[in-house]
């Protein structure tokens, strides 16, 4: 298919001659309105036997000389699939494969005359060629071009080993997949999302491994938030890029509470580079010989962790290396949940450990984010209030949000419970495994009026619909 940013600029025009005569597109727009006939939805998705229906006749017949617009399609992408836009030369690569787009387009224009994709397809390509400035004359590509190989770059590097897969296997009917991506991510009390999206809310004082393989080490230091609670929270973030031979030395990067560092100390190489989004509070590690992305955050005196790693190096580890948080989740011994579901702290202890933390010295000039919502003394219906400001989905980082105002009284909680759900957006590959939500009867304690209305009226429709059939 051609690529998405090329689909959206594909609408079919049509236009009437100045002669009174219909247009090409005219005659085509009819034609799909014609019962019976039904052409392919997008570029590259036509079958090997076109029909093709001419307008004045009102007759369809299976065209003699067969529509390679699936051909031409197929040869764009890949040509253009390797190409990144922030490589040097990415223009003038991307106008020769347009040019050779274009020619295949022509050569099987008879052929396709009528179909809805063939047109579409013409249509991007003068759209492609007007936004980057190529023009009609000029070189192409060769034939059979051979992909670059950067072997500091993993996506090169892994497609460049799944088509030399997929040449040598092809014989035989099967090729290498594309490779799969993980998350994992930390905030608050802390609540852990692990690889599996094992929701979970541990103690882990002290040291602790999140990720420890072949290529990337991540070590999490948790302190207690308040005096007389078992929950704790990130103040230390330690990550140890491993020696990559012929792409980076060792590099290490440490934030601690106030100190979000934009640069490695000893110096960075051209496959792994540090984006600071907001000085001293934001920051994004970008390891591209591996694949890695790690984003970093300050909110109040506290951080939040969010990883995506590709699955295969996530899984390079020996029997060693087998304590990683992300990997198989807390020790039960250091769980706070309760199999999933994350028990509320009874009022009185909670408002007790809260008031405590807020007579603290400099307790409330030590938080940045909130300085001042940070003393308050949160109920349970004060804190769902809170928290459903910044977090409309009632899933696993409401409750979590919710467990922890309830637990500390810290009110940048919530702005932690919010930005991890959308980095937890930004880095997790599936979309269908965004929201967690609490088990057994964690929902009593959090899920709204609204929603248990809901859940009721849909109960009484199934006892009806069972009673009357």
């Amino acid at each position: 298919c051609i690529p998405r940013s090329s689909c959206a600029l594909m609408p079919l025009r049509t236009r009437a001659g100045e002669d009174g005569e219909k247009s090409e597109e005219e005659e085509t727009e009819e034609e799909v309105k014609r019962p019976g006939h039904h052409p392919s939805p997008l570029p590259g998705t036509l079958g090997t036997s076109d029909s093709l229906c001419l307008s004045r006749s009102g007759q369809c017949q299976v065209a003699t000389t067969q529509c390679r617009i699936q051909k031409c399609t197929t040869d764009f992408v890949s040509l253009t699939s390797h190409l990144t836009p922030a490589v040097d030369g990415f223009d003038t690569e991307f106008c020769k494969a347009l040019r050779a787009y274009s020619a295949c387009t022509q050569r099987t224009a008879k052929a396709c005359r009528g179909n809805l994709v063939f047109h579409s397809a013409l249509l991007g390509i003068s759209d492609l060629m007007s936004q980057r400035s190529c023009s009609r004359d000029g070189p192409t590509p060769s034939a059979h071009p051979e992909i670059p190989h950067e072997p500091c770059n993993y996506h090169s590097r892994t497609q460049h080993t799944h088509t030399h897969s997929h040449s040598h296997s092809h014989g035989h009917g099967h090729s290498r997949s594309r490779p799969g991506y993980l998350f994992c991510g930390l905030f608050g009390d802390p609540h852990l999302r692990t690889f599996k999206d094992s929701f979970q809310t541990c103690k882990v004082e002290g040291a602790w491994p999140l990720i420890d393989n072949d290529y990337l080490s991540v070590q999490v230091t948790n302190v207690p938030v308040v005096p007389g609670s078992s929950a704790t929270a990130t103040n230390k973030i330690t990550i140890i890029f491993k020696p990559y031979e012929g792409c980076t030395d060792q590099r290490v990067y440490q934030a601690v509470t106030d100190s979000l560092p934009a640069a490695f100390d000893d110096g960075t190489v051209r496959a792994l580079w540090i984006s600071e989004r907001s000085p001293g509070r934001h920051v994004e590690l970008h390891a591209g010989y591996i694949g890695v992305t790690v984003i970093i955050r300050q909110l109040g005196r506290y951080l939040t962790l969010a990883v995506r790693i590709p699955e295969e190096l996530a899984q390079a580890y020996d029997d060693t290396q087998d304590l990683q948080l992300c990997l198989n989740g807390c020790p039960s011994s250091e769980r706070i949940d309760q199999a999933g579901h994350l028990p509320l702290p009874l009022a009185p202890p909670a408002l007790g450990l809260q008031q405590q933390q807020l007579r603290r010295p400099g307790y409330a000039s030590q938080t940045q984010a909130y300085p001042h919502g940070a003393t308050h003394v949160f109920a349970v219906d004060g804190a769902k209030e809170r928290c459903s400001k910044q977090l409309e989905v009632l899933d696993i980082y409401f409750h979590s949000c919710v467990f922890d105002l309830l637990t500390t009284g810290d009110a940048n909680f919530t702005l932690a419970a919010h930005s991890a759900q959308k980095d937890m957006e930004s880095l997790h590959p599936h979309r269908d495994r965004w929201r967690i939500y609490p088990r057994g009867s964690a929902a009593s304690y959090f899920h709204s009026d609204s929603q248990l209305i809901k859940k009721l009226a849909l109960l009484l429709l199934c006892a009806l619909s069972v009673v009357f059939v």
